[in-house]
């Protein structure tokens, strides 16, 4: 039975409370009349047929209208047995009898079975006469609530509808004030969303084929003029006129520019350019990689600063000075690895497995041209152009795209090298932000499959667009620089040699031994870890909205449609992301979130449940990496119980708690070995990150009793299983007031510990 969640009525709006998030593949929120009456398909919060379900509505419609003054003798509800011949007798209550259960009513509407039987002795009546006269008091004044529930909201709706269609006709009488034309009007029709969408892959795939021509006819091909400019997607409904006539919900928006849907392949004529500079560049990494001071300084907490003047000294040539307003990075860093120098080299130049590999920082990434697959059938020489995005996760720090080549080399020692640099001075653009110099990593051969990994960081960037929340963080390296890069792999090699491990200790309760279910169900979390990771940051693919807030609590919300793809349920997906300041270290954080014993304390949606590891997959020495499969046993038994897939996993620079609802037959199928790829997902979670205000030197995973963390909560849930359906006002309302609550709880249960 797919899993149901419910949101109390204290915390959430009323319209929850009526049709519940439920769904075996994420979190949902009902509608009024979505569906003609009939039940939401992925609303699961009741276990009974339709019949039961009509029989239920019936009693608590007959108990709703008779007076609370009148019950059944005996028994009634599901106690009762049913006879059409026999009559049905009622016993009317003294008005003493009333008066003494209402005022009992007031003071305690949910009596034990002791309360009952000295109320029932005092006035004279049965306990069962009791028990239904308080079921009836209950059920009549729920409906009381409801209906003035429901007049309000009428009420608040005809307002709405009121402003919306003075707003409309306020726009359609709207007259251009330079020729006294009709002006346009903000909306934009599903149709014309489409049309455009379309319009703009079209043009994707005419500059593709134009690159292909460029390589025939030895120069590009011109774009074609008559065609509109390329349109970002931009959520649906969220701009002028949005949520029923009110014009916007905010001014801040991010992602306006998208520089990797204007590059274009190399041309012939570039080709011997990129070649003299991807050699060159191999040359600087090496030097860097292997040199120590005067270009290597080194900080109080261990970590390698680049001596820039030194640096200019050292390699005069380049890619050119450093663009005016840039800052530079450097970073420097070493660690041992588990994992054999072939494969890392496979991982590096295969770009897929690259941006899987560090989905936490690669946000997207396309190799544009292969100019050489290498020799003697490996990546020795293999040169290839490409474009990638890399990314904080959290929408307060704008991502960085860059055009460069990545060339891979042996070397005559066996070390390998794989070296990135930047192509932006063969295509010069003001858009450019971030270039890359020479960066990228030495690969040294160590025994028993081990690997030695040097890695070098160099970026210039203008990073002015950074949060003041995050500044501190992106200036101390840790954002992007080195040690990020080598905590990351260092942590996924770990991840991938434990999916490949065949001894399996079997002492410990809810360890996974079956083979095929271990990678099943890994390949699932790390499909669930990708699309989150790809959807928090500020990335240009997508465009994030803010709420009016405080500032840096601003919640930023977009929305998605998902259509056709087995691994979403379809519909409107509504994300909701927000990042903050908590005075306690990381580790702590991490520690309170991945816990399933604390999860009751900020998990609104498990409603109070007691949360149960049902399975277990260990990835790696640090107890906190482990993928988990939970159990939410529902605290109201008419409620079925809830199954959550969640990855957590930590490395020195950045922490993550991902989670999904999931199917249980589908669940069932993949701990089978079942193919992961069909299962739904909309997972949600947290990302932590380290303030930047001091040196972890050990990381994350050492005890510190300083240094604060910065948190970002998101959130993806289906709004609507129809894909062409309007985002409504409510829905935004009911998600904003779901992410502030749950922040809310998170900071007060820290502050309780931290105390």
């Amino acid at each position: 039975m797919p899993a149901g969640i419910m949101i109390p009525a204290s915390n959430m709006p009323s319209m929850i409370g009526r049709n519940g998030f439920g769904s075996s593949s994420g979190l949902t929120l009902g509608q009024p009349n979505m569906m003609d009456g009939q039940l939401h398909q992925l609303d699961m919060a009741q276990n009974t047929s339709e019949s039961d379900l009509a029989r239920i509505r019936d009693d608590e419609f007959d108990s709703a209208t008779k007076s609370g003054s009148e019950n059944h003798e005996g028994a009634s509800g599901d106690d009762q047995d049913p006879r059409p011949n026999k009559k049905k007798r009622y016993h009317r209550h003294t008005q003493h009898q009333i008066q003494e259960m209402e005022a009992f009513f007031k003071e305690c509407p949910h009596p034990d079975d002791k309360q009952r039987k000295e109320l029932s002795r005092e006035l004279g009546l049965e306990p069962l006469q009791v028990k239904f006269w308080f079921q009836n008091k209950r059920t009549q004044m729920k409906t009381q609530h409801e209906r003035h529930e429901n007049t309000n909201l009428r009420t608040e709706n005809e307002k709405l509808r009121a402003d919306n269609m003075r707003y409309r006709e306020a726009l359609s009488n709207a007259s251009c004030p330079n020729c006294g034309g009709p002006t346009a009007i903000g909306e934009m029709s599903f149709d014309e969303h489409h049309l455009r969408l379309e319009n703009s892959r079209l043009r994707e795939e005419i500059d593709r084929i134009s690159a292909i021509a460029a390589k025939y006819v030895g120069k590009p091909v011109v774009n074609y003029p008559l065609l509109s400019p390329p349109v970002p997607t931009r959520p649906l409904d969220l701009g002028v006129g949005s949520f029923g006539g009110q014009p916007g919900i905010g001014g801040e928006m991010y992602g306006a520019g998208d520089l990797l849907r204007t590059i274009n392949a190399p041309t012939e004529a570039d080709k011997p350019m990129i070649i003299e500079l991807a050699v060159a560049a191999m040359e600087e990494l090496i030097r860097m990689a292997q040199m120590g001071e005067p270009l290597w300084m080194t900080n109080l907490d261990g970590t390698s600063m680049i001596n820039e003047d030194e640096y200019i000294r050292t390699f005069p040539r380049g890619i050119g000075p450093r663009p005016s307003g840039f800052k530079c990075e450097a970073s420097r860093e070493t660690a041992v690895v588990i994992m054999n120098h072939i494969n890392l080299v496979e991982i590096l130049m295969d770009v897929s497995q690259w941006s899987t590999v560090f989905s936490g920082i690669v946000s997207r990434a396309m190799t544009l041209e292969v100019l050489s697959t290498g020799v003697a059938g490996n990546y020795n020489g293999a040169l290839q152009v490409m474009t990638a995005e890399f990314q904080v996760p959290s929408p307060l720090v704008p991502t960085r795209e860059s055009y460069y080549v990545r060339y891979c080399k042996q070397h005559a020692d066996g070390t390998w090298a794989v070296v990135d640099v930047s192509l932006d001075n063969l295509r010069p653009s003001p858009a450019v932000r971030c270039r890359r110099r020479p960066s990228g990593c030495l690969i040294q051969e160590m025994p028993n499959g081990y690997s030695k990994v040097t890695w070098v960081e160099h970026i210039e960037v203008d990073d002015r667009g950074v949060h003041n929340l995050y500044k501190q963080l992106v200036s101390s390296g840790n954002a992007f620089g080195a040690k990020r890069w080598v905590a990351t792999l260092d942590r996924q090699c770990e991840r991938l040699a434990s999916a490949m491990a065949t001894s399996i200790p079997t002492g410990d309760i809810g360890v996974i031994t079956n083979q095929e279910g271990r990678k099943s169900m890994l390949k699932l979390a790390e499909r669930m870890v990708i699309s989150f990771c790809a959807g928090v940051s500020a990335s240009t693919a997508h465009t994030w909205t803010t709420l009016s807030g405080t500032g840096a609590d601003d919640v930023r919300v977009m929305t998605r449609k998902s259509i056709d793809d087995p691994g979403r349920p379809p519909g409107i997906v509504l994300s909701a992301a927000t990042s903050f300041w908590l005075p306690v270290p990381p580790k702590r954080v991490f520690d309170f979130l991945r816990d399933e014993n604390s999860r009751s304390e900020w998990d609104i949606l498990s409603n109070g449940g007691v949360v149960q590891e049902m399975a277990h997959i260990a990835n790696g020495r640090e107890t906190g990496n482990c993928v988990s499969l939970l159990r939410v046993n529902s605290a109201n038994s008419s409620q079925s119980n809830m199954l959550i897939l969640q990855e957590s996993c930590t490395d020195p620079t950045a922490s993550f708690v991902i989670y999904a609802p999931v199917d249980i037959v589908a669940m069932n199928l993949v701990l089978n070995g079942g193919d992961p790829d069909y299962v739904a997902l909309l997972p949600s979670g947290f990302a932590i990150l380290p303030d930047g205000t001091m040196a972890h030197e050990g990381g994350i995973g050492e005890a510190t009793t300083s240094g604060g963390s910065l948190l970002t909560v998101a959130f993806q849930i289906l709004v609507d299983s129809v894909p062409t359906a309007k985002l409504s006002l409510g829905s935004v309302a009911t998600v904003n007031n779901l992410i502030a609550c749950t922040v809310e709880r998170i900071k007060a249960s820290l502050s309780c510990e931290n105390a």
